[in-house]
């Protein structure tokens, strides 16, 4: 989906935040540095160490989207059906043709929330999240969509990172049996 007007990024803030929050277990979100820095207000450098289940962020686009290109080709060429969903979120920059090419080859394999020149299907949210989109895709948002400043969700992404981490460390469900007297 490409998001265009004065509310996209923070309507790009929200899903993501959105996909970490409600499937960060089971879906991978892939935002590259720059989009990261612009969404969520992160430093250059904030989060290179970070190890979340349910988020990478490569240094740039290309990074991104080399990483999604191999991740779906080992997925195809393995047979693999069952994975992590992966989405994408970034701003298209020169590489329309090329996030184009990644959802049309792997249907149903990769998501993304574009921003930027998208010649895909378009939402534009105004800024008082007012959403004008063709009919399938307005289904899908609420309207208006609520906000988050970046700021606020700068916190959120730094709580999600925490919670996946400690979820990480969470024992698989097995508990040792106990003995009844």
């Amino acid at each position: 989906m490409g998001l265009s007007g004065p509310g996209a990024i923070a309507t790009a803030r929200l899903l993501a935040l959105a996909a970490l929050n409600e499937h960060g277990d089971t879906s991978l979100t892939v935002i590259p540095r720059a989009d990261a820095t612009t969404l969520f207000g992160l430093d250059e450098d904030e989060l290179l160490d970070e190890s979340a289940a349910g988020l990478f962020i490569p240094g740039n686009l290309d990074a991104a989207l080399a990483y999604l290109e191999t991740e779906l080709a080992i997925r195809h060429n393995t047979g693999i059906t069952h994975a992590r969903r992966l989405l994408l979120v970034a701003d298209c920059e020169d590489e329309t043709d090329r996030i184009e090419e990644l959802l049309t080859r792997h249907p149903g394999g990769v998501s993304a929330i574009i921003l930027g020149g998208w010649t895909g299907d378009q939402v534009t949210i105004d800024d008082e999240g007012l959403v004008d989109a063709p009919p399938a895709l307005a289904d899908c948002l609420p309207n208006p969509l609520p906000t988050v400043s970046r700021t606020e969700a700068r916190d959120r992404l730094h709580a999600a990172i925490e919670r996946q981490r400690q979820e990480q460390k969470r024992p698989t469900g097995r508990r040792s049996a106990s003995k009844r007297t």
